[in-house]
C-alpha cells in the first residue's frame, strides 16, 4: 500500500503531541492531581491509538517511513514534554545549605531578602557549619540558587523534591499541597516568559 506524504507527519505529529501530554500528566499525576491527569490520559491514549493505528496499517505494506516517523516523533515528544514541564514548574524543592564559613551568617541574610530560612548548628570535617533549609516553589529555584552562590559561593548545597508543602509559609498565596487546578493551565501563557 503506498504512503501519501502527509500520514508520515501526521503520525510524527501525533507522537509529539501524545509524548508530550504524557510527560505533562505524569508531572500531574506526581502532584496529586487526579482530575487534570485522568483528562490528559484520556487525549493521550486517543493521539496514541491514532497514531500506532497509522503506523500498523501502512507497516504490512513495506512502508517503514511511516516507522522512523512513529520514533522520531517520540523522541521529539519528549524533547517538546520536558521542556513544557521545565516552563510549568509545578512543585517544591527542599534546599540544603551547608555553610562552613562563620563569617558569613547565610540564614540571616536570606531571611533578610525574603526566604523563609530554618537554621541549624551542625559540626563537619573541619568545625562548625551552619545548615540552612529553604522549602521553595520550584519556579523559585534558579533565583534562590544564584543568591546562594552570591552570599555564600563555597557553601555545599543539595536540592531535593519535597511532595507537599504545608504551613503558615504557603497558606500565604500558595496552595498547602501546590495541588495545580484549572488555575494553573490558565497561568501557563504567563509563566516564565
Amino acid at each position: 500500500m503506498e504512503v501519501d506524504w502527509f500520514v508520515p507527519v501526521l503520525i510524527f505529529l501525533a507522537r509529539i503531541c501524545d509524548v508530550s501530554i504524557g510527560t505533562v500528566r505524569m508531572i500531574f499525576v506526581i502532584s496529586g492531581s487526579r482530575m487534570i491527569s485522568a483528562v490528559l490520559g484520556f487525549f493521550e491514549v486517543i493521539i496514541w491509538a491514532l497514531a500506532v493505528s497509522g503506523v500498523i496499517k501502512y507497516l504490512d505494506g513495506g512502508s517503514w517511513i511511516t516507522l522512523i516517523a512513529y520514533g522520531a516523533g517520540f523522541a521529539a515528544g519528549t524533547l517538546v514534554g520536558m521542556t513544557i514541564e521545565q516552563r510549568i514548574a509545578i512543585g517544591f524543592r527542599m534546599v540544603r545549605i551547608v555553610n562552613a564559613d562563620r563569617q558569613r551568617e547565610l540564614s540571616a541574610t536570606l531571611r533578610e531578602r525574603g526566604y523563609r530560612v530554618t537554621r541549624v548548628d551542625g559540626t563537619g570535617r573541619d568545625g562548625p557549619v551552619e545548615i540552612a533549609f529553604l522549602v521553595l516553589k520550584r519556579r523559585d529555584l534558579a533565583s534562590a540558587m544564584r543568591t546562594v552562590q552570591e552570599l555564600a559561593p563555597d557553601a555545599f548545597v543539595t536540592v531535593e523534591r519535597a511532595d507537599r508543602a504545608s504551613g503558615e509559609a504557603f497558606r500565604n498565596g500558595a496552595r498547602s499541597t501546590d495541588s495545580p487546578g484549572l488555575g494553573s493551565w490558565m497561568r501557563l501563557s504567563s509563566v516564565r516568559k
